[in-house]
């Protein structure tokens, strides 16, 4: 196992544990205890953990960002499904925001084939990448500082550039949908740029999987009532899917089936 893996493996042990030893980690990975006290130090230099006698504890509160490849590596099989459902809600020559993270990584690779004709603004690398060959599709990637791990562009650059334009749709991917806060993210920067994509934009498309519904993090990034459509994994009784319907969302859950096509529950009107 590389170290990369195996860290992010640890991570994803720290954060459902809440607290790990040394010991028991050499074991489980059958590496050395000073191998997993480097681990440890990185995760720590990320702000993912702190160090403590014998092992590591996970940092929690509402600015505490896992890494991109843990949250990455989580529902990967529900982000494909979300992908797809939010493919079919674009229309055919939009002027699309396709926001950073895995979420919506997974909608630019559902939107692959489809020769919708986008023009696709995005503060992602991994976005403007994975668009980047598809026939008729226009890509232009913001301006910004990339963020390390992220591939995510932040700053006042990305900021004008969304104010620069008037869009159609913003797929928004972000760190908690909540009944009463509503969008959240953990980053003060990159909540900034989805805030100017949500004002440039004339619909807000949001994909989430489950486990960040009621989930409230740092950076308030809109409220719920802004968002015209919400897809998530989640079964259609959540109480946050039900206050989004309340507030005239348009609300749709996938359920992924093995071996089946994807279950498509509608929930409120289709205003797409």
């Amino acid at each position: 196992m590389d170290v990369t893996k195996r860290r992010t493996l640890i991570e994803e042990e720290v954060i459902r544990a809440g607290e790990v030893s040394f010991v028991a980690l050499a074991e489980r990975f059958d590496v050395s205890e000073m191998t997993i006290r480097r681990d440890i130090e990185a995760l720590q230099s990320m702000g993912v953990v702190r160090r403590v006698s014998g092992g590591a504890i996970a940092l929690a509160g509402t600015a505490f960002e896992p890494s991109y490849g843990l949250r990455a590596g989580r529902a990967a099989g529900s982000k494909a499904q979300i992908g797809e459902r939010i493919a079919a809600l674009l229309h055919p020559g939009e002027t699309v925001v396709l926001d950073s993270g895995s979420t919506v990584l997974a909608v630019a690779q559902a939107i692959r084939g489809l020769n919708l004709g986008l023009t696709v603004i995005t503060p992602s690398i991994g976005v403007a990448t994975a668009l980047a060959d598809e026939p008729g599709t226009q890509v232009l990637l913001t301006g910004g500082v990339v963020r390390p791990g992220e591939l995510s562009l932040i700053g006042s650059d990305a900021e004008l550039m969304m104010a620069r334009y008037n869009c159609d749709t913003y797929v928004a991917g972000v760190a908690g949908v909540d009944a009463v806060r509503g969008l959240t993210e953990y980053h003060p920067q990159e909540a900034s740029v989805k805030e100017a994509a949500v004002r440039a934009s004339r619909r807000v498309i949001v994909g989430v999987d489950q486990e960040k519904l009621g989930r409230v993090h740092l950076v308030n990034v809109a409220p719920l009532h802004a968002v015209a459509a919400l897809v998530s994994d989640a079964p259609s009784t959540h109480p946050t899917l039900e206050a989004a319907t309340a507030r005239g969302v348009d609300v749709y859950t996938v359920a992924p089936a093995a071996g089946a096509e994807t279950s498509i529950q509608r929930l409120a009107g289709d205003s797409a």
